[in-house]
């Protein structure tokens, strides 16, 4: 899991606490032929930047939306479900319903904090077969809109695709991390739990301890794939903190220092008007309790 261990203030400290985060560096260039400019429109990246993400003690998450959400619901906040105040919830355990009081930094798009939003309830939480928790806040996306200037992100409704250029960004370390989705895994398995068809990423997103529950964005579109929440520290094989990959047919592959995410495309199906949860909504998958 990468909460915040004292692995990854080691490594903080040899890099350097003042490291810049890995954002890329403006780019200058000719304008391009008026001929060529709705290629160069259809090629243009989304603008990936801390604004909506959040930091909360311990690890990382963000102001989500669905594609069917309105400016007027409460907002939702998503993290992982190895984040949740309460404790890690067991294997096999899903959490509903269950009252919160817990506090987020929200931060704006140079990474500084701008607010605290505060929940009121836990609305979802498991790390049975992924690994979330969704956070319902006091106040809606229209007044976050309105008194910051911030607009939450949209989770995407459709799998994620492998070679796909992602972000993953912390607003616990106000740090972002650029790599490719490599490919899926059947299995993953870490201790006691077991999570499905995780997103495995390149190596370049050597995520650390406090990166738990950040967003992963496409690049391209802005959307957030997955949530970032765990990866082979030491080696180890299927340990905390040492995940091992298993597929269809029991074989166990372990990649130490490679880092993973848990898919969202199918949490938009389980939410319906004014972001309530029904898990029993067609094309929901999520564990039930």
């Amino acid at each position: 899991m990468n909460k915040p261990l004292l692995a990854a203030l080691s490594a903080l400290a040899i890099a350097g606490l003042g490291a810049t985060p890995a954002i890329a560096a403006p780019h200058t260039a000719s304008p391009a032929p008026a001929a060529h400019s709705a290629k160069a429109a259809k090629a243009a990246k989304a603008t990936v930047d801390f604004a909506g993400t959040v930091s909360l003690s311990n690890c990382s998450g963000s102001v989500i939306r669905f594609p069917n959400s309105a400016d007027s619901d409460p907002a939702l906040v998503l993290t992982n479900g190895h984040c949740l105040e309460t404790g890690m919830p067991d294997a096999g355990e899903v959490i509903t319903g269950q009252s919160s009081s817990r506090t987020f930094g929200l931060l704006n798009s140079a990474g500084s904090k701008v607010a605290t939003l505060r929940a009121n309830q836990v609305v979802y939480s498991t790390m049975t077969d992924t690994d979330v928790t969704i956070y319902r806040t006091t106040t809606t996306y229209a007044a976050i809109k309105s008194s910051y200037g911030i607009s939450p992100l949209t989770v995407q409704d459709t799998h994620p695709t492998a070679g796909t250029a992602i972000k993953v960004v912390s607003g616990y370390w106000k740090r972002i991390y650029s790599c490719n989705v490599d490919g899926f895994v059947y299995r993953l398995k870490e201790g006691d739990w077991t999570f499905k068809d995780s997103v495995r990423y390149t190596s370049a997103c050597n995520t650390i301890g406090g990166t738990s529950g950040s967003p992963v964005v496409d690049t391209a579109t802005g959307k957030v794939v997955a949530v970032n929440n765990t990866g082979n520290e030491d080696g180890e094989r299927c340990t905390v903190n040492n995940p091992c990959e298993v597929d269809a047919n029991g074989t166990v592959t372990v990649r130490q220092g490679i880092n993973y995410a848990q898919e969202i495309y199918n949490i938009p199906a389980c939410f319906t008007t004014g972001n309530k949860l029904n898990l029993n909504a067609s094309g929901c998958t999520l564990p039930k309790p």
